[in-house]
């Protein structure tokens, strides 16, 4: 070793370390602002998309037209949704103001794509019996939550043993969309059938924790607050997976909950078993649900608030497919 080697002095560690990638920082702001996995993983997609789509030049080195003609192809060549499109551009957004700190007078002007009103597709209560009567075992259980509480499909899959109360046929819905909280009725039909589930789940956490397993995602820093709490069974998903798996986050092997598609490919199984034509989803049952609440007299309000609506205008619009129609009105023909 030489003399100017031996001699030379050692930089502080932070001046070595190297800088993260710009899709690591992208992934860093989302979880600081505590963004879920799956929006994290469509903004990243989504970046990684706009970099290719301008020949792997950095984004600090494009502006609105780029921005705008990525936008615009969107449309025009891949015949991709509004709300597809609308993904997309708040993921630019939020690249260039939260993690490039870029805040440029174009980002103001860039509009983003109406969405077109579209009326729900729900089921007569017949048709919605039949559809239940297709399923078993969990499938029928949470379809027929989906059906019977208005809850969402995640919302669904998410319950944890904590938000069910048995006693007052009540369910807690935690981080609903918008981040909210909201309680919602438990149909006294399926209590037997949840009470069953909560069992199989209770017997399978039991397992769990025999051979040291037994851990769940805890939502934002609750695992630092209450190291313990991931190994209860209060947060245990009363729908979990059937398989161990790694967090993504924290690469630790924890039970998840069962996957969405799951529902999403019974149910339709279910419908093209009953030879319906309309195209049937799991948010189907949720359409229902509020429509044929209304139909027997419910107070909007009150539907507004066990759909977690923050609007009472957006729970109007299943005033427009109610059978009896809007005002009640009766066809000249029918006179």
């Amino acid at each position: 070793m030489s003399y100017d080697e031996l001699h030379t002095p050692i930089k502080d560690a932070q001046q070595v370390r190297p800088r993260p990638r710009m899709l690591e920082q992208v992934r860093a702001r989302l979880r600081v602002k505590h963004y879920s996995l799956r929006t994290e993983q469509a903004y990243l997609g989504w970046i990684r998309r706009y970099i290719r789509e301008h020949g792997m030049r950095h984004p600090a080195q494009l502006d609105g037209a780029h921005v705008e003609t990525f936008l615009t192809r969107l449309a025009t060549r891949d015949h991709v949704a509004a709300s597809t499109q609308n993904q997309a551009l708040s993921a630019l957004l939020f690249l260039y103001r939260e993690v490039l700190a870029i805040d440029l007078p174009w980002m103001e002007n860039v509009v983003r794509a109406k969405a077109p009103r579209r009326l729900p597709v729900v089921l007569s209560q017949t048709q919605v019996r039949q559809l239940l009567g297709q399923l078993s075992g969990r499938e029928a259980l949470m379809a027929g939550l989906l059906y019977g509480a208005g809850l969402r499909l995640m919302e669904c899959i998410r319950l944890r043993v904590k938000d069910v109360n048995l006693a007052r046929n009540m369910l807690l819905v935690r981080d609903g969309k918008g981040g909210k909280d909201r309680v919602t009725v438990l149909p006294g039909t399926l209590r037997p059938v949840l009470e069953r589930q909560l069992q199989d789940t209770r017997l399978l956490h039991a397992r769990d924790l025999a051979v040291g397993l037994g851990r769940v995602h805890l939502p934002h820093a609750l695992a630092r607050k209450y190291p313990n709490a991931a190994q209860e069974l209060a947060w245990q998903y009363v729908f979990p997976a059937t398989r161990i798996s790694e967090d993504p986050r924290d690469g630790v092997r924890k039970r998840h909950h069962i996957d969405e598609k799951v529902l999403q490919r019974a149910v339709r199984r279910a419908a093209i078993g009953l030879g319906l034509d309309q195209p049937v989803t799991p948010h189907t049952l949720r359409h229902c649900f509020a429509t044929h609440l209304l139909e027997t007299g419910a107070d909007i309000r009150t539907v507004q608030e066990l759909l977690g609506h923050k609007d009472v205008t957006t729970t109007q619009i299943y005033t427009h497919v109610l059978n009896r129609g809007v005002h009640g009105v009766l066809s000249p023909l029918d006179r």
